[in-house]
Protein backbone atom coordinates (compact mmCIF):
# COMPACT_ATOMS: atom_id res chain seq x y z
CA UNK A 1 0.00 0.00 0.00
CA UNK A 2 0.75 3.45 -1.33
CA UNK A 3 0.64 6.37 1.35
CA UNK A 4 2.03 9.08 3.38
CA UNK A 5 1.62 10.47 6.87
CA UNK A 6 1.34 13.77 8.06
CA UNK A 7 3.42 14.79 11.04
CA UNK A 8 0.37 14.64 12.92
CA UNK A 9 -0.68 11.55 11.73
CA UNK A 10 3.02 10.20 12.81
CA UNK A 11 2.96 11.63 16.42
CA UNK A 12 -0.76 9.76 16.42
CA UNK A 13 0.46 6.49 15.88
CA UNK A 14 3.32 6.87 18.53
CA UNK A 15 1.26 8.31 21.30
CA UNK A 16 -1.61 6.17 20.63
CA UNK A 17 0.27 2.75 20.05
CA UNK A 18 -1.15 2.27 16.72
CA UNK A 19 0.76 -0.32 14.26
CA UNK A 20 1.22 0.41 10.79
CA UNK A 21 -0.47 -2.85 9.69
CA UNK A 22 -4.22 -1.76 11.67
CA UNK A 23 -3.63 1.67 9.13
CA UNK A 24 -3.45 -0.58 5.91
CA UNK A 25 -5.87 -2.81 7.17
CA UNK A 26 -8.39 0.49 7.39
CA UNK A 27 -7.66 2.41 4.91
CA UNK A 28 -7.36 -0.56 2.26
CA UNK A 29 -10.29 -2.52 4.16
CA UNK A 30 -12.41 -0.12 5.98
CA UNK A 31 -16.01 -1.79 7.52
CA UNK A 32 -16.99 2.11 7.12
CA UNK A 33 -16.70 5.07 5.67
CA UNK A 34 -18.08 8.68 5.84
CA UNK A 35 -16.68 12.07 4.38
CA UNK A 36 -15.55 14.35 6.02
CA UNK A 37 -18.32 17.00 7.85
CA UNK A 38 -16.17 20.05 6.75
CA UNK A 39 -13.65 19.43 4.17
CA UNK A 40 -14.62 17.57 0.98
CA UNK A 41 -11.48 15.76 0.63
CA UNK A 42 -11.17 14.20 3.56
CA UNK A 43 -12.71 10.53 4.18
CA UNK A 44 -12.95 8.75 7.41
CA UNK A 45 -12.27 5.01 6.96
CA UNK A 46 -13.10 3.24 9.75
CA UNK A 47 -11.91 -0.85 10.94
CA UNK A 48 -12.43 -3.34 13.90
CA UNK A 49 -8.75 -4.08 15.43
CA UNK A 50 -9.29 -7.67 17.07
CA UNK A 51 -5.95 -7.31 18.32
CA UNK A 52 -6.62 -4.22 20.15
CA UNK A 53 -9.79 -5.29 21.91
CA UNK A 54 -11.82 -4.49 19.20
CA UNK A 55 -11.27 -0.87 19.11
CA UNK A 56 -12.53 1.00 16.02
CA UNK A 57 -9.52 3.17 14.26
CA UNK A 58 -10.83 5.93 12.53
CA UNK A 59 -8.17 7.12 9.61
CA UNK A 60 -8.96 10.48 7.81
CA UNK A 61 -7.49 10.21 4.31
CA UNK A 62 -7.34 12.44 1.61
CA UNK A 63 -7.53 9.85 -1.41
CA UNK A 64 -7.12 12.74 -3.74
CA UNK A 65 -3.88 12.73 -3.39
CA UNK A 66 -0.98 10.28 -4.84
CA UNK A 67 0.18 8.64 -2.71
CA UNK A 68 -3.06 9.31 -0.87
CA UNK A 69 -2.42 11.35 2.51
CA UNK A 70 -2.91 9.60 5.54
CA UNK A 71 -3.89 13.18 8.00
CA UNK A 72 -4.97 11.65 11.15
CA UNK A 73 -6.01 8.36 13.09
CA UNK A 74 -7.45 7.60 16.37
CA UNK A 75 -9.67 4.80 18.42
CA UNK A 76 -13.03 5.96 18.03
CA UNK A 77 -14.97 5.40 21.54
CA UNK A 78 -18.51 6.15 19.72
CA UNK A 79 -18.20 3.40 17.27
CA UNK A 80 -17.30 0.87 19.33
CA UNK A 81 -19.95 -2.11 18.82
CA UNK A 82 -21.31 -0.23 15.87
CA UNK A 83 -19.57 -2.16 13.40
Amino acid sequence: MNYKLTQHAKDAIIKRKVELKWIEQAVSFPQHIEQDATDSMLEHRMAVIPENESRVLRVIINPHTNPLLVVTLFFDRRMKGKL
